[in-house]
């Protein structure tokens, strides 16, 4: 049975692993697919694509995750086959990582007026060369022993309900799915477990090609009803772990979650002969 993971992180965002590090390691475990997904960054895909040079076995797909805002949460769109060299994506998503700079700083203000304060420049140190996000505040929460987990970060001060939480400049869904269009990706509706169809309905209209079926955690119930809603809308389904590295919140490790094979020959039959070059000897 081919392995194949459509959901991965980097420190190009806000993963534990270089691209190097993932790729091998994806090799080591016999995946034969892989997506570098990160957070509004496509810098890791380069140096994927370049360490995969050793890995004959394995192929790697341009990828993207973009947050997006709704009135009661967010919803992420991830994009597969992106021309990550495009000018116009590139740039565009260098002004959402800035915002993701900003929101940082404001939430380390929070926290200092709540009794934590955190060193701005160790947040860099832990972020790198990576956009910054939560868990790299989190992280830094666990270095001072403000908190026991990155988990407890997350729940108690730093998730969307927390009290040290900042919103930051984002797209709306049908935004970021054109937005991935223009770059001549595939969009693809990310962990949408509790996805309404009229949001469906919407984002098919923008050009929503796909929905993540099959996620960490989910039921047989929601897989059943992901499923059945991509059908009616004649959308591929796609599945991932969503790794990121981060081990104190139990992740899922890169293509431990069992995804059927025909996922992943959906993709990359609508990616046409950027599918067909991936699979060519």
């Amino acid at each position: 049975m081919m392995k194949f993971d459509l959901h991965l992180h980097t420190t190009a965002s806000d993963g534990l692993l270089t691209a190097r590090q993932l790729v091998d390691w994806a090799a080591e475990l016999g995946l034969s697919f892989i997506a570098i997904t990160d957070h509004d960054s496509v810098d890791g895909i380069g140096p994927a694509l370049e360490a995969a040079r050793a890995h004959p076995k394995l192929r790697v797909i341009p990828g993207v995750e973009i947050s997006t805002d709704i009135a009661h949460g967010e919803i992420h769109v991830l994009g597969y086959f992106i021309d990550y060299e495009d000018v116009y994506f590139t740039t565009a998503l260098k002004g959402l990582r800035d915002s993701r700079r900003n929101r940082g700083q404001r939430m380390l203000a929070k926290l200092a007026a709540m009794g934590m304060p955190l060193d701005w420049q160790r947040v860099l140190e832990i972020a790198g060369p990576g956009s910054i996000g939560r868990p790299h505040i989190a992280q830094a929460m666990l270095e001072r022993g403000y908190v026991t987990s990155i988990r407890e970060a997350f729940v108690k001060y730093i998730g969307r309900d927390g009290p040290a939480y900042a919103e930051r400049e984002k797209m709306t869904p049908e935004e970021a799915v054109q937005f991935v269009v223009k770059a001549r990706g595939l969009p693809v509706l990310a962990h949408p477990g509790e996805i309404e169809e009229a949001m469906v309905t919407s984002l098919v209209s923008a050009g929503l090609v796909g929905l993540e079926a099959y996620y960490n955690g989910y039921t047989s119930e929601i897989r059943e009803r992901l499923v059945a809603l991509a059908r009616k809308y004649g959308l591929v389904t796609t599945g991932g772990s969503d790794f990121h590295g981060l081990e104190d919140i139990g992740e899922t490790q890169p293509g431990a979650l069992e995804v059927p094979q025909e996922c992943m020959e959906q993709l990359l039959a609508r990616a046409g002969d950027r599918g067909r070059a991936l699979t060519s000897p």
